[in-house]
């Protein structure tokens, strides 16, 4: 057979009588034979006999045995079964009926007289309860503790029971050819299953506490209500007359021989058959089972496990041989665990040599071997470089551990020869083996190994990290002065020895992931917390091209430099169609974008880098980096305005329109600037080539005037000062607007521009703003003064040099205020009260024009004819009667009367003229009726007022002064304001004297 679990030794060769019956007690032999004597043996070599008490603490001898006391007589028929209660030290024999004896001296103790006729009995030791059977009835006694038996039940059964066990309350009998399970305690019967037809039913207690049972040659598991325990299945040659169990194995009394099999897990293979003939009994003791045949005794010793074990090993029965290892006694556990992992080691390499490679894999798993011993059967596997000092104890080695293996402890031999290592790593291995160990399969297998060891091994290396970072944080510097950084890695120190292991099953699985196509699961490996090594990986993720995978590891390390450059590089590949379809797709400019979101925070600079090169490309994604990723705009502006001066004005604005408020008055002056300089450029360009026109527009001309009139963030004078004389005078407008400056910029529009409606407009907007403000006192003259402009062209552009060079001088530090700022509010008179109210708040204003409010209308008429002689310049009428139809609700009508020459017409003022009166009726008459009914509202207050006032008083004979008590008579009274109080008003002076010197008493006591 496989191997040699026991040796069988011969004990009593010679017997003179037929053995019927055989039992042992500590180390000697109890034979019952077949004359009806007990025939005791013992070892040859116990000359100085042991004292009954050390008996239990006895075994059986390897040798041997001699008679040594026979006693003739002790029962008057063959002794059928001898059993030897060791727990009591008691010996029970079953002949034509049941007894006890007491052990040493075999005296009688007990003999139940009901048990005549007895042919099968079971005895539970725990409890003291014996049962047997005879003929069809089964009876239960007690042991009393004392020298007597006491009868609990009897059952009556269908037919002689031929075996029987206690099975926990219960007892298991066979009967005929059935098993049946008895209630010891009601008698009800169950069916359990047929016997079979070949062998009578045998019933085998187990140390489970469940049943095995036989069916011819094959041994059912029951537990101890008769269901199936397990699937599995005992097969013998054929069926056995006994079985009995002894720790690891099932050991079956068949007609010529006895078989041992395993009897700790399926498939309970047979182990090994012992040629043995005539035996009759089978017997188990602790540490040995005892075959009697018709006049010899053997014994069956257990092979050492140790050796069993080598055995097991060498024939390649590695499950075997480990399931064994589980049975040495656990002070021997690190005997144990260098065994489970040198085997586990050995059946690791056997299966790798079949193909079985994942199953090779578990074994190395389970072997705790270190990775750097498996990895080695993969040279072609890039590992890192170590510098830790290999400890012995930790890297498990079959070369090393030959030796520990090899100790005797519990019987072990040291037979077994562990195969070197150098037998599995041969350098001269063939091209078709090293061809096998790169296949799929074996890669598939490492990579379920190192996933298995790696959670064990990053969490070692996780926390020995923080450990040293907790040491540093506390100052604790001494224990880490030797060691070195790692690079990517900022406190990973080399000699570390759980880090480098981390490094060496990280960079490996990498690896194997990439050989067997896994991509998206190293992708997944790199995306996480990782120790690859960055060289090695490095260089094969370039080799193959796995980019995906590269940038994961640069960003893992914290090597942003060389991901971004990648990134830019393929990036521009992909632009060429030089990369695959698939790249192109994942890889774009946005991508660039993505990666360098998260940095935003903690590295700026480099941000701003290499947001450089995708900023034309993708500029709104990017100015969104800079403002989410909340980076000083002064510095992207300045970065900007030193490497990407063109994109500098798209950042500013983008930024503008994303966040107006968040760009401040620095960024917006700067960014109106750059517009400016690059209209400078366009008009000096376009001036050379004599092409140059005031209504022309560029685009950026039109970013400068939309800038000019939305945001308030630059400095007007500055850029007005950078203006041409002679030219961008719609620009120079909307300065001047901004500096209050209204009747030059009106004057550009009019008379520069000649653009009206765009004047217009202008005072729309300035009084839409003056609107708002309450401090605002007339926000209509801005109508007056361009009105102002029409009337007198000629003045206002004879002026318009002269303030202009005043504003835009170095010496002119103050802005003058122009316009109606200071105007005051009219009076609601009418005729020519209010129009000299309105010449007194506009008389400086209307100086300025050449229009006086004190000279008469004539003497405005000479200024026009004074004018047209400086000039020939006309007034513009047809533009001023235009304003006035159309803004008639927005200028008071008395100013623009005054303004408006004498031989102007009636007629075409109607326009202006018929809706503000139609207004200023309305008003009136609104205002009328409010006065009446704010005067009937008086006159109805005053005549309740009077109602109050008027009281009626009657006084009679009877009237009496509510003070003296006396009669009021003709005398004069006084009435209180309740209107019921009358009193003299004698009375009433006194009273009033009396309270004020009331009031005064407390000064006067003071």
């Amino acid at each position: 057979m496989v191997h040699s679990a026991y040796d069988s030794v011969e004990l009593i060769s010679d017997c003179p009588t037929k053995i019927e019956a055989i039992s042992s007690y500590g180390p000697k032999l109890l034979l019952g034979c077949s004359d009806g004597s007990l025939k005791i043996y013992a070892p040859d070599s116990s000359g100085s006999r042991s004292p009954p008490s050390d008996y239990h603490s006895q075994s059986l001898q390897k040798e041997p045995y001699s008679l040594e006391r026979n006693l003739a007589g002790f029962s008057k028929k063959p002794l059928l079964s001898l059993e030897v209660l060791e727990s009591r030290d008691i010996l029970l024999s079953l002949s034509e009926t049941i007894s006890f004896h007491g052990l040493p001296n075999l005296g009688t103790i007990a003999v139940i007289t009901k048990a005549k006729g007895a042919n099968v009995y079971a005895w539970d030791d725990r409890r003291g309860f014996l049962c047997f059977a005879r003929q069809k009835k089964v009876c239960i006694f007690r042991h009393d503790g004392g020298r007597g038996f006491v009868e609990v039940k009897e059952f009556g059964v269908p037919d002689v029971v031929k075996s029987m066990a206690w099975c926990g309350e219960n007892i298991c009998i066979g009967i005929r050819r059935d098993y049946m399970i008895l209630n010891s305690t009601t008698g009800a019967l169950t069916d359990v299953f047929p016997s079979g037809r070949l062998a009578p039913p045998l019933v085998v207690p187990l140390p489970s506490g469940e049943l095995l049972l036989s069916k011819d040659n094959i041994g059912v598991f029951v537990d101890q209500n008769g269901k199936l325990a397990h699937e599995g299945r005992v097969c013998w040659t054929e069926a056995p007359t006994v079985v009995v169990i002894q720790k690891a194995y099932g050991i079956a009394l068949l007609s010529r021989y006895v078989e041992v099999v395993r009897s700790l897990r399926a498939p309970y293979p047979l182990i090994q058959t012992i040629i043995l003939r005539n035996a009759r009994r089978l017997l188990q003791r602790n540490n040995a089972a005892i075959v009697a045949l018709d006049y010899a005794v053997y014994g069956l010793f257990p092979v050492p496990l140790g050796a069993q074990i080598v055995q097991l090993t060498a024939s390649g029965e590695f499950e075997e041989a480990l399931s064994l290892c589980k049975l040495l006694p656990p002070e021997e556990a690190s005997l144990r665990a260098a065994k489970e992992a040198s085997i586990h080691i050995r059946c690791a390499h056997h299966r790798f040599d079949s193909g079985d490679y994942e199953d090779a894999m578990e074994h190395f798993v389970a072997s705790q071997v270190d990775i750097t011993y498996v990895l080695s059967m993969y040279p072609s596997i890039v590992l890192p470089k170590t510098t830790m000092v290999v400890d012995p104890d930790k890297l498990m080695d079959i070369s090393a551990d030959s030796s520990y293996l090899s100790r005797g402890s519990s019987g072990m031999s040291d037979d077994m020869e562990p195969s070197p290592l150098s037998h599995v790593l041969e350098s001269e291995e063939s091209a078709a083996l090293e061809s096998k160990k790169m296949s799929h399969n074996t890669l598939m297998a490492l990579i379920k190994f190192l996933q298995k060891k790696r959670f064990s091994i990053i969490e070692k290396a996780t926390a020995e990290g923080t450990e040293e970072v907790v040491l540093d944080a506390v100052g604790d510097r001494e224990s880490n002065r030797f060691k070195k950084t790692n690079k990517g890695r900022g406190s990973t120190p080399v000699t570390s020895r759980a880090r480098e292991m981390a490094a060496i099953l990280d960079t490996a699985l990498l690896q194997a992931l990439l050989l067997t196509g896994q991509s998206s699961v190293a992708l997944e490996l790199l995306k996480g917390l990782n120790y690859c090594d960055v060289k090695i990986c490095e260089e094969i993720l370039l080799k193959s091209n796995h980019h995906a995978a590269l940038l994961e590891l640069y960003k893992c390390n914290s090597m942003h430099h060389e991901a971004l450059k990648l990134l830019h590089q393929l990036v521009e590949e992909s632009k060429s169609n030089q990369v695959q379809p698939e790249v192109i797709q994942k890889i774009k400019p946005e991508s660039i974008v993505e990666y360098l979101k998260p940095l935003c925070g903690t590295d700026p600079m480099l941000v701003l880098e290499y947001s450089m090169l995708v900023l034309e490309s993708c500029p709104t994604q990017t100015i969104e980096l800079f403002l989410n990723g909340n980076i000083p705009a002064d510095l992207v502006n300045s970065y900007l305005k030193q490497h990407a001066p063109n994109m500098q004005a798209r950042y500013l604005e983008l930024m503008l329109a994303m966040d107006e408020n968040g760009i401040s008055g620095n960024l917006q002056n700067e960014m109106v600037h750059i517009y400016l300089s690059e209209v400078l450029d366009w008009y000096a360009d376009l001036s050379a080539q004599q092409k140059w026109e005031e209504q022309t527009y560029s685009p950026t001309r039109k970013k400068l005037l939309s800038a000019l009139e939305s945001i308030s963030g630059y400095s007007p004078e500055a850029l007005l000062k950078r203006l041409p004389a002679d030219a961008l005078y719609e620009e120079r407008a909307v300065l001047l607007g901004k500096m209050n400056q209204h009747e030059l910029a009106l004057s550009l529009y009019v008379h520069k521009l000649h653009l009206p409606e765009m004047a217009l407009s202008y005072c729309d907007r300035v009084y839409d703003s003056l609107a708002h403000q309450p401090s605002s006192r007339s926000s209509g003259n801005i109508y007056l003064t361009l009105l102002q402009i029409y009337l007198n062209p000629k003045r206002t552009t004879k002026n318009f040099e002269r303030r202009i060079t005043n504003l835009v001088s170095p010496q002119n530090k103050g802005t003058p205020k122009v316009g109606f700022a200071n105007t005051v509010k009219s009076k609601g008179g009418r005729g020519t009260k209010k129009i000299a109210a309105i010449e007194v708040a506009d008389d400086i204003r209307i100086s300025q024009s050449g229009t006086d409010s004190s000279r008469s209308d004539g003497d405005a008429d000479a200024d026009a004819d004074e004018s047209g002689e400086e000039g020939g310049s006309t007034i513009m009428l047809d533009e001023v009667l235009d304003v006035l139809s159309r803004k008639w609700d927005r200028i008071n009508g008395a100013q623009a009367l005054k303004l408006l020459p004498r031989e102007t017409k009636l007629q075409n003022l109607l326009p202006f003229m018929g809706p503000l009166l139609r207004k200023s009726s309305e008003a009136y008459r609104n205002l009328s009726v409010i006065k009446s009914l704010r005067q009937s509202d008086n006159l109805q207050v005053k005549e309740g007022l009077y109602e109050q006032r008027k009281g009626v008083v009657k006084i009679t004979s009877d009237s009496v002064c509510s003070l003296c008590r006396k009669k009021i008579g003709t005398s004069v009274f006084a009435v209180y304001p309740n209107g019921s109080t009358i009193v003299h008003f004698v009375c009433f002076k006194d009273s009033q004297s009396i309270k004020a010197v009331g009031r005064g008493s407390p000064l006067r006591k003071r």
